[in-house]
């Protein structure tokens, strides 16, 4: 079996998308400073990039989570690799993810999150599969409703690869 990649966004209408959602953001938090938490390792582009369009004063974090290991399903069993390193209490807080799919990875870390009292909590995702929700989890600001294909580039891996790739991309197997 070889992998191929089937793109499905383009780099231009990425960038495009993120000045759209940043400009929503600003908007939405005018007057505010907002800290941004990014999941770590997919959402990192994405959270590089969306910040550089915001205008308000902004802080970031990093949170690691493993839920897929090497696979192209999630185990169901989530792994908080890396945690904060400050204070959210009191905060307008943004989530930067890179996708939502079941959901339940999301629906934990609200609840984490949420125990840790920001003034507010918002999500913000590039990809929304919503076909594969399990969860009922609220997302503020979505880049983009994808179907049901297993998605890779933007920061997005299968198995730690393609994560460098500009584009988003279907990645299928085929017969050699």
């Amino acid at each position: 079996m070889r992998e191929e990649i089937v793109r499905r966004i383009e780099e231009e209408e990425i960038q495009k998308r993120i000045r759209e959602l940043a400009k929503t953001i600003n908007d939405d938090y005018a007057g505010k400073k907002l800290h941004v938490i990014c999941v770590l390792k997919g959402a990192v582009y994405f959270a590089c990039d969306l910040t550089k369009y915001l205008t308000m004063p902004v802080t970031i974090d990093f949170l690691g989570l493993s839920s897929y290991g090497d696979g192209m399903t999630s185990q169901g069993v989530i792994t908080l690799n890396q945690d904060l390193t400050q204070n959210i209490a009191g905060k307008d807080v943004l989530l930067v993810e890179d996708i939502i799919d079941s959901g339940r990875t999301l629906f934990y870390l609200e609840n984490m999150l949420n125990k840790r009292e920001p003034a507010s909590l918002d999500v913000c995702t590039l990809l929304d599969k919503t076909v594969r929700r399990e969860a009922d989890v609220v997302l503020k600001y979505v880049g983009f409703e994808i179907e049901d294909y297993f998605a890779v580039g933007y920061g997005l891996d299968y198995a730690q690869k393609y994560r460098n790739l500009p584009f988003i991309g279907e990645l299928q197997f085929k017969e050699d």
